[in-house]
């Protein structure tokens, strides 16, 4: 009897090891992600904090107060890095001046988006990619350019997330471009980021996605007094708004009101960052940002780039855009004390691990296509290969209608797959599979016959 229940149980064992779930990390990435230093994070908040007020009109001349000195401060850190990136890093400060508008800059402002380009290995592969925070900072009047205005959170998180990202990753080698940048104006109405994506529109740049951290740093919410550093949210356009009008028939037409290229990569997000960084959910937000509330992230989706905004799941409204003060035994004011470095890490990380697995992966399959020649109840999908890149294979994705995530991958070597699921039920999308096995982005496929 003892035997039976032995092998009941060595069987049983069996069964639900095969039935796991396997993760396979890239080693190379996966150090990458181990690498986020908690101290280095702690170091770029707490010089960001030093400057006293980053806002955007604030003093450019000092060199150690305001806006001037802080943009300089962050390009000096990346060219330090770029000491160790066998040249592949530049760094600059991007600048211009933007007249009195009558709203939020009242008087000539020389903006500067502090800017480091690692440029990738392959000289044919012009794919960029872009992570970025906002520099400035404010309190309660978004004009007041002389008080305190500390924004340890709002955005030193997201800063300081992007010079640890530089940090680490200019050591490494990657086929495709990544910019890391920390743009000004924020506050005054994305200033610098409508800058940089409007220079990007016009110089054709192939941004294949850009990752906006904008307060990754805070655990904590006000007045539900929520504490979790378990889960981050990422907001993605579901409708694009660039050239809708052009797409919209389609998008009726086939159902993909929910498969935008944004809400592609925020997908992208939530498996590759879970996959690398342990206790942290990512949340996707079914909105291009919080509601009725922008970032800098907006600027590049209103251009047609693909876009999300990477942001903490609980805001505390108590210390975002607040003057320093103390009232009824309530701190207010976006202060160092109250933010959570183990969470800003494992933030850092997912971008991380999104950018690299990007920038190493193919480029995505090109002319995807799924046959509607013949009624059916399976369903052919063909397409050719990328244009950049090895490749080792390629994912063939599906989905029930209503489920927010790709539920089930298929592999294979060829340039065409048939399912035995019908089209009218599932949504089906194609990735690249490179010799490392770094995936592209999905491509959600035309009509072809």
């Amino acid at each position: 009897m003892k035997k039976i229940y032995a092998l009941t149980l060595f069987i049983t064992i069996c069964f639900s090891a095969n039935a796991q779930t396997i993760v396979n990390r890239k080693s190379d990435i996966e150090k990458m992600v181990i690498t986020v230093n908690t101290d280095s994070l702690k170091s770029y908040i707490s010089k960001m904090v030093s400057f006293g007020t980053r806002n955007t009109l604030s003093d450019i001349k000092s060199k150690s107060k305001g806006i001037g000195a802080s943009r300089n401060w962050v390009v000096s850190k990346f060219n330090q890095f770029a000491k160790s990136s066998e040249g592949r890093l530049t760094a600059f400060l991007d600048t211009i001046t933007f007249k009195s508008d009558g709203k939020r800059v009242d008087q000539p402002t020389l903006l500067g988006n502090a800017v480091a380009i690692l440029k990738g290995t392959d000289a044919n592969d012009k794919r960029v990619y872009v992570v970025s925070g906002h520099l400035d900072s404010r309190v309660t009047d978004v004009m007041n350019r002389t008080s305190d205005a500390p924004g340890a959170n709002d955005d030193g998180s997201g800063v300081a997330g992007v010079i640890e990202a530089a940090r680490i990753m200019s050591q490494y080698k990657f086929a495709a471009t990544i910019i890391f940048v920390a743009v000004s104006g924020e506050e005054q109405s994305l200033l610098g980021s409508g800058f940089m994506a409007a220079k990007a529109k016009k110089e054709g740049w192939n941004i294949d996605a850009m990752l906006n951290n904008d307060m990754i740093g805070s655990n904590n919410s006000s007045e539900t007094q929520i504490i979790d550093n378990t889960k981050l949210r990422v907001f993605s356009e579901g409708l694009p708004s660039f050239e809708l009008d052009k797409y919209a028939k389609n998008i009726r037409q086939f159902g993909l009101e929910n498969d935008g290229k944004s809400r592609q990569l925020a997908r992208y997000v939530k498996e590759v960052g879970e996959r690398y960084v342990d206790q942290l959910e990512v949340k996707l937000i079914y909105r291009n940002d919080r509601f009725l509330r922008g970032g800098d992230h907006t600027p590049f989706v209103d251009n047609g780039f693909t876009a999300v905004r990477i942001t903490e799941m609980n805001e505390n409204f108590d210390h975002q855009h607040q003057d320093l003060r103390t009232e009824k035994g309530i701190k207010y004011g976006d202060l160092q004390e109250f933010m959570d470095f183990e969470y800003l890490r494992k933030n850092t990380g997912v971008n991380i691990a999104v950018l690299a697995n990007l920038a190493k992966a193919p480029s995505e399959p090109t002319e995807v296509k799924i046959d509607v020649k013949n009624l059916s109840n399976s369903s052919l999908l063909y397409w050719k290969a990328p244009l950049n890149g090895s490749v080792k294979g390629y994912y063939v994705l599906m989905r029930e209608t209503s489920s927010p995530t790709w539920e089930k991958k298929f592999y294979t070597t060829a340039t065409e797959l048939r399912l035995p699921y019908s089209k009218d039920n599932y949504l089906f999308a194609v990735q690249s599979v490179g010799n490392e096995e770094n995936e592209s982005l999905a491509v959600v496929p035309g009509v072809g016959r």
